[in-house]
């Protein structure tokens, strides 16, 4: 992270091994994705009318490329349980920052498409036409389960584009799978 820590509390008063299951699990997250850029954990007891006993609320925020990422949970009995389940959401919330910035988002049926206009197998590359009729880079690694070699000029393509060095590139590329039409009468 680029700023320390910050743990903070409210209506009681959090031990140092509690501190430390705290900064356990956020280097974790570091250490997961070094992008993260600053990370504040806020752990409460919020105050409930009529009822006995407590309940512990951890709220987490994290800096990271592409917005704060925020984590609010349930109030949980035990301080650890509510500590590990913020976390674990916070992991899976930035699993999916990480797998939205790397490009590796599964490809829908809303994905832009275009057709595969050039390629060069023995380099490893290729170039998609869209709708607007700009030219779109991919490499073979953006074409899952080695299916490069299965990629063919004029092939129908879906593709999800990210902006590389040198222009537009496709992070995924995927053979467009028309839609089946029903038979007349039906």
């Amino acid at each position: 992270m680029q700023l320390p820590l910050q743990i903070s509390s409210r209506d009681l008063t959090l031990s140092e091994a509690e501190e430390r299951l705290i900064r356990e699990a956020a280097e974790k997250l570091d250490q997961f994705w070094g992008h993260i850029t600053s990370c504040r954990v806020m752990v409460e007891v919020p105050h409930r009318r009529g009822q006995t006993g407590q309940r512990y609320n951890v709220r987490i925020d994290i800096g990271a490329p592409g917005g704060d990422i925020a984590i609010r949970r349930k109030p949980e009995e035990s301080l650890m349980t509510a500590v590990q389940s913020a976390f674990q959401a916070a992991q899976r919330r930035v699993q999916d920052r990480v797998r939205r910035v790397r490009g590796d988002v599964k490809l829908d049926r809303r994905s832009p498409r275009g057709v595969v206009t050039k390629l060069v197998p023995w380099e490893g590359y290729g170039f998609i036409t869209d709708a607007a009729g700009r030219e779109i880079y991919f490499h073979r690694n953006a074409v899952p389960d080695d299916g490069f070699d299965r990629i063919e000029e004029g092939m129908d393509v879906r593709f999800a584009e990210t902006q590389g060095e040198k222009g537009p590139q496709a992070s995924a590329v995927a053979p467009a799978v028309t839609p089946r039409r029903r038979a007349a009468g039906r």
